[in-house]
């Protein structure tokens, strides 16, 4: 025991100057430690944002747009009117969107699959209705031949009374017998049939056969 404490008598001031090193040491690592940023939490919590921006920049869908037109819709339709619509609908979305046709409408011809263009005028007819019926007065409108369905010929198979009398030499009663004639044999097929009815000879019927249709 004497012997290490003359050892430690001996080397005491080596002792502390090892121990005040290892202090000094550990202060100086303790404070370079505490000042270093922490740039890894940083850069982890960046990273998913920007890889966020890039992938909303360029993953969506390249939507092509669908512009608006306007068609006036006429005629024998529920809620004739100017309607804004989309350059991709067709007559018959038109149709629904005006509440559908009227009883009295002739549907027939129409081609409710027919594409609708700005600016557009179409009329619907009611049953037997010529084409004077249908207001083309002005010089913008455009009207599509495929839709408009109105003809300069009266249908003798649908027309009442006051559209047959617009035929060349029918008045009120020949215009009575036609009808009476069709609802008891059905409807006509051709001039020969209209011969049938009484004061319809060959002359009356070569005067209406450019006025008359039957389907």
């Amino acid at each position: 025991m004497d012997k290490i404490l003359e050892k430690v008598k001996e080397y005491w001031k080596m002792i502390i100057l090892v121990i005040c090193g290892l202090i000094a040491g550990g202060i100086f690592y303790v404070l370079t430690n505490g000042q270093k940023p922490t740039t890894n939490l940083s850069v982890e919590n960046l990273s998913p944002v920007s890889s966020q921006k890039s992938v909303s920049k360029f993953s969506g869908p390249n939507e092509k747009s669908v512009s608006k037109i306007m068609v006036d819709l006429k005629g024998a339709v529920t809620k004739p009117n100017v309607y804004q619509i989309s350059s991709d609908e067709r007559l018959v979305d038109l149709i629904k969107e005006a509440g559908g046709f009227t009883d009295q409408a002739h549907q027939k011809s129409i081609n409710l699959s027919a594409k609708l263009k700005d600016e557009e005028v179409i009329y619907v007819p009611k049953i037997g209705e010529s084409s004077s019926s249908e207001n083309t007065d002005s010089p913008n409108n455009s009207v599509n031949s495929q839709i408009s369905t109105t003809t300069s010929k009266i249908n003798i198979n649908e027309a009442d009374v006051t559209e047959l009398q617009k035929l060349t030499g029918v008045g009120q009663k020949k215009a009575q017998d036609i009808i009476d004639f069709r609802t008891k044999n059905g409807d006509f097929k051709s001039l020969e049939d209209l011969g049938k009815v009484s004061g319809f000879g060959d002359k009356t019927l070569e005067k209406l056969k450019d006025e008359l249709c039957f389907e």
